[in-house]
């Protein structure tokens, strides 16, 4: 039998002229080589005749079929079976596990960078290693021997360390290990290269066949009908009297099933179900591998590695190891077929072995270490290397879970009881906007240059440091605002956010253009040389305070003291307009919009939990009969909604399945592209404005939250007096053939105020400086007004009815029993969310987002508290605390403010200084 070490010498020695996918590598005897098998010792595979039916007869109709028997499948039909009162069918092509469960390395690691997926991972856990057994008497092949993250450098160390804070909050236990300790608990890892390691005991591994067998048997006592060798061949969709599309009911060779709802679980196969519906599901097959060796002498009982550095881990298979990783150039699957059934690909050594180095290096006895088989399958990933879960926008009661990134044994508990919520109530119990396929924009989700370069990207850099500041460099340039051109010419460094282009930050050193992609050399592409972008994102790969901190606070500081002026052209910008328009806003909008026109209004809109979807401007038109971008053409009521650019979509479909659902008779219109939106703040923002706009801007002629439409330079916008940073200041919406002649007079006439161009990193520190609120950050749909201090948008007092207004009313009844929380750490240290906060010396909670404020000077960071005692959280709670901030296991002494630490008298939005 070939070793680890020898695979890599002939792998790199062996040319042409064989075919590629012939080369074998590992093992002396052709024989051996060949062997593909995954490491289990049972699986549902089995033998059968071509030809065979469904193993039962299909109902005529159900409420939710689901199709796809993988470990979502499964899980997604086990919750909604639990939950009860709707009757359910799963529909298996061939039989459960057969696509891409079956071979998966099943591990699962308790431990991300986000608290919503944490939440989901302990979910899971709680099934696979608890609640299945319990339920079924079946053992679902759990095995907590522990995960160990492995840290080659101090940036590594330091992303654990923030992991392990956060841990807390959740009592996950986690340890950060000295090399040495490591040793001891590892004797056969090589740790002379290590930082250090980040150890979480209850880690462990999942067996795909025993769980998926339990919650099969789990599911069907509670009445669910799981139905294997039936795949579906079409989905049928009619369009309602309001000309919404809807699906009606699933197709098989066996025979139809009317339903309401279909949930396309089908992995790598889930784009064609999708289009069986005209569905756009956004993502790509490839092939993931890893390889399992013979026995290892003294790796019984030892936890799973993950050493990222080295893009590998190393999976405990009893007596031996499983080992993969992630490869700069994976292999895709172009050409999906239908009857792929418990199918392994042959492994591309010249792809894997870059993974082997890694491991022998890890763990040197692998280098005298034989390969006993290979399990190379397919895998489906997306474009950021997350699910692709939630009501499709194009066809109602289509959802989707799927796209998991090799995830779906670990995120399947969490991902199939938020799911079953979705279905069964509308919208998840938890934020799972990372998930939602509303995420993405309709331009995006059909652009398959976007995809797969997006895709290769994420997983590429799967196992890369997670830094604050990092942008893709894939599937960029996709959506360019009108401003574009200009501002790059002035030193923009762009982000990118929903496809769009937007500017970041400006540097001094000049021009940073994003290039086509590279693939980072893969698949013959030729790497960029002197890429000036990627330097400057590169130059940011920190945890400490960025590189360009002082950049960030001069666009600040210039804002506060004199002008500054941001591109928002992103920003998705609506209509809703119609004869039902005025009773769509005021169910829609926590405040009360019946206002005149000329009027602007911050509010919310909610889910019928009472949680937060969105905040946004609202600003009541007339009607009028001349169409334009600027005032369209409507009779009755309308309103012009201004919403932040990066969940557009988001608004969008929420809006449009409210107006579904209550049949509201009005239209709701994107003029997104067709207008840019240039704001203009600061103290001399009225001095500079004063001499491009023909109107009166005083605060008795244009007071705050008022718009109206003037001349600009000559061009026709919408001037709205609004802030997003605190200050004095005018957005502008202007027609996009006149952006660039607006922005123009704009720095002209205000190049004697100092003005100076700044970026979304300068508005990030500046709202958070005033206490403003931002959208999936302070803001989730798991989170309410009442608890983000946001109960001024809701019109309580008023009898005016609105979406979420019942769960409202019982929350403000029931009292506050968690709140968001500001807080200010007076010693010079970054922090970027996820810290823990510790009350009196117990964890309450963890910070959401934070950022410098270069105004007062501090750190400042915003995040929900409990009382440990489960009592409410009140103003007095908030204030007797003695608090401390945890960044990385270090404790900062913290202080909370109820108020915002900026001017909180709100004088400076007045214009009063």
């Amino acid at each position: 039998m070939a070793t680890l070490r020898r695979a890599v010498r002939l792998a790199s020695s062996l040319q042409p002229p064989w075919p590629r996918q012939r080369v074998q590598v590992f093992s002396s005897a052709p024989s051996q080589t060949s062997e593909k098998h995954v490491p289990y010792q049972k699986t549902l595979k089995e033998s059968s005749p071509p030809e065979r039916g469904p193993s039962q007869p299909l109902p005529a109709s159900a409420d939710v079929v689901v199709v796809g028997g993988g470990s979502v499948g499964c899980q997604t039909v086990y919750h909604l079976a639990k939950t009860g009162g709707a009757s359910v069918v799963l529909l298996e092509r061939d039989r459960l596990t057969s696509g891409t469960t079956w071979h998966t390395a099943g591990l699962l690691w308790q431990l991300r960078p986000s608290d919503v997926e944490v939440e989901l991972l302990a979910h899971t856990r709680d099934v696979v290693s608890r609640d299945l057994e319990q339920e079924t008497g079946l053992h679902t092949g759990w095995i907590q021997n522990g995960g160990l993250f492995i840290a080659s450098n101090k940036q590594r160390l330091d992303e654990y360390k923030r992991l392990m804070s956060l841990g807390k909050v959740y009592g996950v236990e986690s340890y950060v290990l000295s090399p040495g300790e490591t040793k001891s608990l590892y004797p056969l890892m090589n740790v002379d290269d290590l930082y250090g390691t980040l150890y979480v005991p209850k880690d462990g591994t999942m067996d795909p066949a025993g769980t998926c067998t339990s919650l099969a048997r789990a599911a069907t006592a509670r009445g669910a009908r799981i139905i294997e060798n039936c795949p579906v061949t079409g989905v049928e969709v009619r369009t309602d009297d309001l000309g919404v599309r809807r699906v009606a009911a699933v197709v098989t060779s066996h025979g139809t099933i009317q339903t309401p709802c279909v949930v396309n679980c089908a992995g790598v196969w889930a784009p064609a179900l999708g289009e069986m519906a005209g569905v756009n599901v956004p993502l790509v097959a490839m092939h993931h591998a890893y390889v399992v060796t013979e026995r290892i002498e003294g790796i019984q009982n030892m936890p799973n590695v993950r050493d990222h550095d080295a893009s590998v881990y190393l999976r405990l298979q009893g007596d031996a190891l499983s080992v993969g990783g992630y490869e700069s150039n994976p292999i895709f699957w172009e050409e999906v077929t239908d009857n792929f059934a418990f199918g392994l690909f042959d492994l591309d050594w010249d792809v894997f072995t870059q993974h082997i180095e890694g491991a022998v290096n890890r763990v040197p006895v692998l280098e005298r270490t034989g390969i006993k088989s290979t399990v190379c399958g397919p895998e489906s990933f997306t474009a950021d290397h997350k699910p692709l879960m939630g009501e499709a926008p194009e066809v109602r009661g289509f959802f989707l879970g799927c796209g998991f990134n090799s995830a779906g044994m670990m995120l399947g508990g969490g991902c199939g009881k938020e799911l079953a919520h979705w279905i069964l109530h509308g919208r998840p119990e938890k934020d799972m906007y990372g998930y939602d396929i509303r995420r993405f924009h309709p331009s995006l989700t059909g652009n398959n240059r976007w995809l797969r370069e997006r895709s290769h990207e994420s997983y590429a850099k799967n196992y890369s440091v997670v830094f604050p500041y990092d942008e893709p460099l894939a599937g960029r340039n996709t959506r360019k605002d009108p401003l574009h051109e200009e501002l790059l010419q002035q030193g923009c460094v762009f982000q990118e956010r929903h496809g769009w282009e937007r500017p970041g930050w400006f540097s001094p050193r000049g021009k940073a253009q994003v290039l086509d992609y590279d693939y980072y050399g893969a698949y013959g592409h030729k790497p960029h040389e002197d890429y000036a972008y990627n330097q400057l994102l590169s130059d940011e790969y920190t945890f400490d305070f960025p590189a360009h901190h002082k950049v960030i606070r001069n666009e600040c500081l210039t804002c506060r003291n004199a002008v500054a002026v941001f591109d928002m052209s992103y920003f998705g910008k609506f209509y809703l307009v119609g004869p039902e328009a005025g009773k769509a806003a005021d169910w829609l909008f926590t405040a009360d919009v019946s206002k005149p026109p000329g009027t602007t209004v911050y509010t919310c809109m909610l889910n019928a939990r009472g949680g937060v979807e969105s905040d946004l401007t609202v600003s009541p038109i007339a009607p009028g009969s001349q169409d334009s971008a600027l005032a369209p053409a409507f009779e009755g009521e309308g309103y012009y909604l201004a919403v932040g650019g990066a969940v557009a979509q988001q608004n969008w479909s929420h809006v449009t399945q409210t107006l579904q659902d209550q049949r509201f008779q009005c239209q709701l219109i994107d003029r997104s592209e067709e207008l840019g939106m240039i704001s203009i703040q600061g103290p001399s923002s009225r001095s500079v404005l004063q001499e491009v706009l023909d109107s009166d801007l005083s605060n008795e002629a244009f007071p705050f939250s008022t718009h109206k439409l003037v001349k600009a330079a000559g061009c026709m916008v919408r001037a709205m007096r609004l802030s997003f940073v605190g200050e004095m200041g005018w957005e502008l919406h202007v027609p996009r053939k006149h952006c660039v002649r607006v922005y123009r007079s704009i720095m002209k006439a205000g190049a004697k105020y100092g003005i100076t161009n700044a970026g979304y990193r300068a508005i990030d520190s500046l709202s958070i400086e005033k206490g403003y609120r931002h959208w999936h950050a302070d803001l989730r749909p798991d989170d309410t007004p009442l608890e983000a201090g946001l109960a001024f948008t809701c019109k309580l007092k008023a009898g005016i009815p609105f979406l979420g207004r019942e769960a409202m009313e019982a929350q403000q009844a029931a009292g506050l029993f968690r709140r968001l929380v500001c807080f200010t750490v007076d010693e010079k240290v970054p922090m970027f969310g996820l810290e823990a906060i510790w009350r009196n010396g117990k964890v309450i909670g963890h910070i959401r987002r934070a950022d410098f404020g270069y105004a007062i000077n501090k750190t400042i960071a915003y995040g929900y508290i409990r009382n440990p005692e489960g009592g409410l959280v009140t103003p007095e709670f908030v204030k007797k605390g003695n608090y401390f901030l945890e960044r990385m296991g270090i404790p900062y002494p913290a202080k909370a403010h109820t108020k915002s630490p900026f001017d909180p008298e709100n004088k400076r939005v007045r214009g009063i200084y």
